[in-house]
């Protein structure tokens, strides 16, 4: 790896595309460290300590931090990948968009973008507002007035579109994806603070000896799950497909055999976000609310749909299960599939083109779902049954940080590997 990539660097090429792709990082870094006038910082970073463990906690987390010090990029590329998830949505659901996304060409790729970066737009200034308004409502701001509101604002729509840009400009000069880049450089940019909050943990502990143990098994098990990811994301079951001979003039064409890939987490992170995002809507909505009195049944409520308790995790891992045969139906049409082969010539061996061969596409589909979902479920909540067990809930990254940094890794190292194999080097994988 190491001799790829001194390779790589000696090429001009590749090698004005890196500096461009840290270049972009930096200038995102420098982003984070603008904070946006008129907010006490103070004030804020102690509030969202508290929501930890509630969506602003999840949206500190993915901004690298800059959420809770209000800094021009604080919404980070949470509303473009919003816009794009919404508008995959309504790509499906709406046959005039699926029809520009199928049949569009270039031109039809083109108009999709612009509408995803018109409604990038429209849900920054959405949660620009809402920020604002939680920043007055509990006293953060230092001035008040339209004015004031105004400029806050603006500042963290045109800090997301100007993220939403950088990102573009990696995809264009860069190497990799623009904005798993961004969203990668934001989450990997906490591990200070998780290794800060580590050492607190140590120094504030009754046993010494027994917090080196748990952070040493803490480590382990961290390592452990980045090669449980590596291999699920690699993993894919293949489906033998035979094409039939046919002859065309003299010539015959056909007769090959092939394959048809199915990869076992093809829904990525996105099951683990939505659910998250839901599951802990109800104590993020308990946040805003006065402390009911202990013995309460607000208080015995509260407790229950804690992001802590064995409710909200039994209930967070059954929505991941959920939200992965959602992702998976909506990108794996198993009719789709079955016509394709039979308008090919080909079909799978052992069953008969049409429905026979949709159906036996399908039930390989919800065997190899079930297993990503649960794979995704158990990737989500052993941090924090870790958290749980150890009484530290400081974890700065979590299952769904981890499985994004070592995604956007592999994603990386694969487009650069594209590029060492069109010059006929060695790559990665040799």
């Amino acid at each position: 790896m190491i001799q790829t990539i001194r390779k790589a660097w000696g090429i001009p090429e590749l090698r004005k595309k890196i500096i461009f792709t840290i270049m972009i990082l930096l200038i995102f870094r420098l982003g984070n460290a603008i904070p946006v006038p008129y907010v006490n910082t103070d004030l804020l970073q102690s509030y969202l300590d508290g929501m930890s463990t509630t969506v602003l906690g999840l949206y500190n987390v993915m901004s690298g931090g800059a959420f809770a010090q209000a800094t021009v990029f604080a919404l980070g590329v949470q509303p473009y990948i919003n816009s794009s998830i919404i508008i995959q949505l309504l790509t499906i659901a709406i046959p005039a968009l699926e029809r520009l996304a199928r049949d569009g060409g270039e031109a039809g790729k083109k108009k999709i973008a612009s509408i995803t970066r018109y409604a990038t737009v429209a849900i920054a200034l959405l949660q620009g507002l809402g920020y604002y308004m939680l920043m007055r409502n509990y006293g953060i701001l230092e001035q008040s007035g339209f004015g004031v509101a105004l400029v806050i604002i603006v500042s963290f729509v045109a800090g997301s579109a100007f993220v939403m840009w950088l990102g573009e400009q990696v995809n264009e000069f860069g190497i990799g994806n623009g904005i798993s880049i961004i969203l990668f450089a934001g989450i990997v940019s906490r591990v200070p603070t998780m290794v800060s909050a580590a050492r607190s943990y140590i120094l504030t502990a009754e046993n010494t000896g027994l917090a080196w143990l748990y952070m040493f098994l803490l480590v382990v098990g961290m390592l452990l799950l980045i090669i449980l990811i590596v291999h699920v994301s690699a993993a894919e079951r293949r489906i033998p497909v035979q094409y039939a001979k046919r002859q065309v003039g003299r010539k015959m064409y056909g007769g090959q055999a092939s394959t048809l890939p199915m990869k076992v987490n093809m829904s990525g992170v996105l099951p683990i976000i939505f659910a998250q995002s839901i599951a802990s809507l109800p104590a993020t909505v308990a946040a805003f609310l006065p402390t009911p009195a202990e013995g309460s049944f607000g208080a015995a409520f509260l407790n229950a749909i804690d992001t802590k308790s064995v409710l909200y995790l039994f209930v967070y891992f059954m929505m991941i299960i959920g939200f992965s045969y959602f992702y998976a139906t909506i990108q794996f049409n198993p009719v789709e599939i079955s016509n394709n082969l039979k308008r090919q010539g080909g079909f799978i061996p052992g069953f008969r083109p049409g429905k026979p061969t949709s159906d036996f596409i399908a039930k390989v589909l919800s065997k190899v779902t079930l297993f990503g979902a649960i794979y995704l479920g158990i990737v989500a909540i052993a941090p924090l049954i870790v958290g749980k067990a150890i009484n530290n809930n400081a974890l700065a990254i979590g299952g769904t940080s981890v499985i994004i940094v070592v995604g956007v890794a592999l994603e990386t190292v694969q487009a650069l590997e594209n590029q060492m194999l069109m010059r006929q080097y060695k790559g990665f994988l040799e």
